[in-house]
């Protein structure tokens, strides 16, 4: 079975930063676009960065400039460096992997859960 496991949540205080990491337990991540997706209480779930297996990124407006999205592929390993972090961004984060076409699957994490404090 292919799983991916978060961690790296947990309370940081408004400005301070934390770094998420998900793990997948087969080697499929090369081959993945990843993803980290969140949702706040109350709010419908929502993208937050991408990283391609062509090693483009995009990120939702309101993290551009505060979060950065990196993959280490030998190590089956993407990261979301959380900067600059406000009350908005608490969150349950989940790691994605995806990919299209005729071989295509789509895995969630359980999600970590990241709480800011004002």
């Amino acid at each position: 079975q292919v799983q991916l496991v978060e961690s790296g949540g947990g309370l940081v205080q408004t400005g301070g930063s934390l770094r998420l990491s998900c793990a997948a337990s087969r080697s499929i991540l090369s081959s993945s676009d990843m993803g980290w997706y969140r949702r706040a209480p109350g709010k419908q779930r929502e993208l937050v960065a991408i990283i391609t297996s062509g090693g483009s990124t995009n990120y939702a407006e309101v993290v551009q400039g505060r979060f950065v999205i990196y993959r280490d592929n030998a190590k089956n390993m993407v990261y979301l460096q959380m900067n600059s972090q406000k009350p908005e961004d608490t969150a349950v984060y989940y790691c994605n992997a995806a990919r299209r076409g005729t071989f295509s699957y789509n895995v969630w994490g359980q999600g970590t859960q990241v709480s800011v404090s004002s």
